[in-house]
């Protein structure tokens, strides 16, 4: 059993690194050591973001295992949906944001000079919080990426939408009315429609920005099951409020926390056996 002296350590060494953290001091995270037995597909190094002068991401430095799910969970405003976004630099819209650091996909910096951001995207398939459909077809929908890279053969964009509405878990659905408009599907449908349609491009990486935070619980059941089928063919980040989602969809979880990563390690182990009283606190809902 631990003393009561070595209790009230552990507890002064957690309230001295929360409220380090809180006066923007870098705390390096605690990183198990099973990631380094991975195969990265991406990795972030000293990675920093602002917004003007406020600055919102610090000293992000982890790999993105590949063919594995990695959830991002923290407090509201914690940096998550910005670190996903700036995977594909989406952050760049923002005229304010500037970075330093690195995020490298396979050989290359994606925030080399030289990069093509288009290209990047499309090496990146983006899942967002409330489905986007286009105003068009099922087919139109789903091939779209091929389209607006020149790809006009009709059966080649019939063998990619059949292709990835299965990767969705959709075909069964909606293979007998194609050339219907998206609009008229059902919420949670939409939501498959857009990963069939981030799939169709054959993506790097799968980011998903709380993709289920939109649907019934009907909705959300299918969305984490085709999740969990996708693991391994696709590399999957996603931000997740849902403790239950991320225990339940990922093989790593990042617990973030004021812009910093503060632990990241198996699921099972952050959920169960967390290193850090900070994590176990986070996920048992004593603060966040």
């Amino acid at each position: 059993m631990q003393s009561a002296a070595m209790k009230q350590e552990e507890n002064m060494s957690h309230v001295d690194r929360l409220t380090a953290i809180a006066a923007g001091e870098i705390v390096p995270a605690e990183v198990h050591p099973e990631l380094q037995n991975e195969e990265s597909i991406l990795d972030i190094e000293d990675f920093n973001l602002w917004y003007g002068d406020k600055q919102a991401l610090f000293d992000i430095n982890m790999i993105l295992p590949k063919g594995k799910v990695t959830a991002l969970i923290g407090p509201s405003g914690c940096g998550k949906s910005t670190l996903l976004r700036s995977v594909n630099r989406m952050n760049d819209l923002i005229d304010t944001v500037s970075i330093t650091g690195s995020m490298n996909l396979g050989e290359g910096n994606i925030y080399g000079k030289n990069v093509d951001v288009i290209e990047l995207r499309r090496r990146m398939g983006m899942v967002f919080q409330k489905s986007n459909p286009f105003p068009m077809s099922i087919i139109d929908n789903v091939t779209y990426p091929l389209q607006i890279n020149g790809e006009r053969n009709k059966a080649v964009l019939a063998e990619v939408c059949e292709k990835a509405l299965r990767g969705a878990a959709l075909w069964d659905e909606v293979s007998d009315r194609l050339h219907e408009s998206a609009l008229g599907m059902s919420g949670g449908q939409q939501q498959r429609l857009c990963i069939a349609r981030a799939i169709a491009a054959e993506p790097e990486v799968l980011l998903m920005d709380e993709p289920c935070s939109a649907l019934d619980p009907i909705a959300t059941t299918r969305v984490e099951e085709l999740m969990l089928e996708l693991r391994g063919e696709y590399t999957v980040m996603i931000v997740t409020h849902n403790m239950q989602q991320a225990s339940r969809v990922s093989d790593y979880t990042a617990f973030m926390y004021l812009g910093q990563v503060i632990e990241y390690g198996p699921t099972a182990k952050l959920f169960t056996n967390p290193h850090l009283k900070e994590t176990e606190d986070y996920i048992t809902g004593r603060f966040g």
